[in-house]
């Protein structure tokens, strides 16, 4: 919004030409949300917990050491949703389309959260919105999406997929593109709810694949440096670097309440948004397959419950201790926090795996 109001008034006034630096609106976008998060947390987290007083907030088949999490409210996905879509819509170009699609993602993935969420609060128990529901709603959303995005893409990319490591090579997937995207951003989703298990675990690993992707959306939507990369140019989608932005500060204001022990957790509502909106970013740039790089983390937890629930079916025995990855490591005897960092770690290298597919052509 500040981007289509004060812009315009460059040529009269040279300090509004900062707003036509991608640069300066990316840190006002992070700084924003961090901001908002600072602001609205401490009442958020008090009503969240009114609200959910006497719930139950403990998954059903988890180790007994988490016991001592419940009553730490959830939901507060929500102080994620609003930071960053306030923000996004404050420092991005309203007129770029993607940034519409990949907020439509967010927040319609975010409302398929929240409700799983309230259901598992009203209902009592761990189940919450049917399987089947959940993902009828986020194809909804991801085809809406994938079908806006494909016609706003140039004509010669928007039914590709680009392989990293590989200079100009593309594999054509015609009309099955539709269904490729909508994998990506319902798994990139999925993958971060599995992940979701631990004090701070998934909100870092997301504020970095947000801040890489920030990187490579600024890279991707500018002729020279794409050419100079050799990675598909998308005219437009370097200001989806501004929702990267706004996601890294969301989350850094997110994870000062959700640090071990955390005073909140995000739940559905903020997983299952954040993933989504990665996927959808992701899908735009071109960079599907590198967000499985980035992504690494929550790609390793979602395979880790695959295979267990693969091998226990088949053979009748399970491969971990427990599934997702991390409550394994916890049945190993592993404090949360040194699960924690270590995960973090293990994100931070695999981001810059992901990043050095920009330049190994």
């Amino acid at each position: 919004m500040l981007y289509n109001l004060l812009a315009p008034l460059a040529d009269d006034y040279a300090i509004f030409n900062l707003m036509r630096y991608l640069t300066f609106r990316t840190g006002g976008a992070i700084m924003t949300a961090m901001i908002i998060c600072f602001v609205i947390g401490p009442a958020m987290i008090e009503k969240l917990r009114a609200v959910q007083s006497g719930s139950l907030t403990k998954r059903e088949h988890l180790p007994d050491n988490h016991l001592a999490k419940v009553g730490t409210p959830t939901m507060g996905g929500l102080m994620l949703l609003i930071s960053v879509t306030i923000s996004t819509l404050l420092w991005a170009d309203l007129g770029n389309l993607y940034v519409w699609y990949a907020v439509l993602v967010m927040v319609g993935y975010g409302i398929i959260g929240f409700l799983d969420d309230y259901l598992k609060l009203t209902k009592k128990n761990s189940k919450g919105l049917p399987g089947r529901y959940k993902i009828l709603g986020q194809l909804f959303f991801g085809i809406i999406a994938t079908v806006g995005i494909m016609y706003n893409l140039p004509d010669e990319i928007s039914q590709k997929v680009a392989l990293p490591f590989l200079k100009d090579f593309f594999i054509n997937l015609s009309w099955f593109f539709v269904p490729w995207a909508v994998v990506v951003m319902i798994g990139a989703s999925n993958a971060v709810n599995l992940t979701d298990g631990l004090d701070g675990l998934a909100i870092v690993p997301v504020a970095i694949a947000a801040a890489c992707f920030g990187l490579i959306s600024y890279l991707v939507g500018h002729a020279i440096y794409s050419e100079y990369l050799h990675i598909t140019y998308v005219p437009g989608s370097g200001e989806l670097a501004i929702l990267c932005g706004a996601l890294v500060g969301a989350s850094m204001g997110f994870l000062w309440f959700n640090a071990p022990p955390a005073m909140v957790f995000m739940g559905d509502t903020g997983s299952l948004a954040m993933g989504g909106v990665l996927g959808a970013i992701a899908v735009v740039t071109k960079h599907e397959i590198v967000l499985g790089i980035v992504g690494g983390l929550f790609v390793l937890e979602t395979v880790s419950v695959i295979v267990q629930v693969a091998s226990f079916k088949l053979t009748g025995k399970r491969v971990f201790a427990m599934a997702p990855l991390h409550h394994h490591f916890e049945k190993k005897g592993w404090s949360e926090p040194t699960i924690v960092i270590r995960f973090w770690i293990i994100a931070v290298i695999l981001a810059l795996v992901g990043l050095s597919t920009l330049k190994l052509r």
